[in-house]
């Protein structure tokens, strides 16, 4: 029997929080979800500051690969829950963006 495959958890550093200051701090390491249709656009969709994900330009963050224990290490509770979409005005939704809303 085949195991499933591991899903990547990836992590970015913000290297540009101008018009965010509440929501993303300089040289914070961020997790980042798998977000195919924000990634077509230029973002990437992150959780920030509110504890929420949102999409944001892919030019605010210097990607970086984890080693899997890290990962573990960085871990809390609350990261097992699955993240849902904010209805708020700041930051605005990848999808808001994308249409020139935001």
């Amino acid at each position: 029997m085949r195991s499933k495959p591991r899903r990547q958890t990836k992590f970015g550093v913000c290297i540009d929080n101008k018009g965010y200051p509440a929501s993303l701090e300089a040289g914070k390491l961020y997790p980042v979800i798998a977000d195919e249709e924000a990634a077509r656009h230029g973002y990437l969709r992150v959780i920030d500051e509110s504890g929420e994900d949102y999409a944001y330009s892919v030019a605010r963050f210097f990607m970086l690969d984890v080693p899997a224990a890290l990962v573990k290490a960085l871990r809390t509770p609350s990261d097992t829950r699955v993240p849902r979409a904010h209805n708020g005005s700041q930051p605005t939704s990848a999808r808001a963006r994308m249409s020139g809303r935001g």
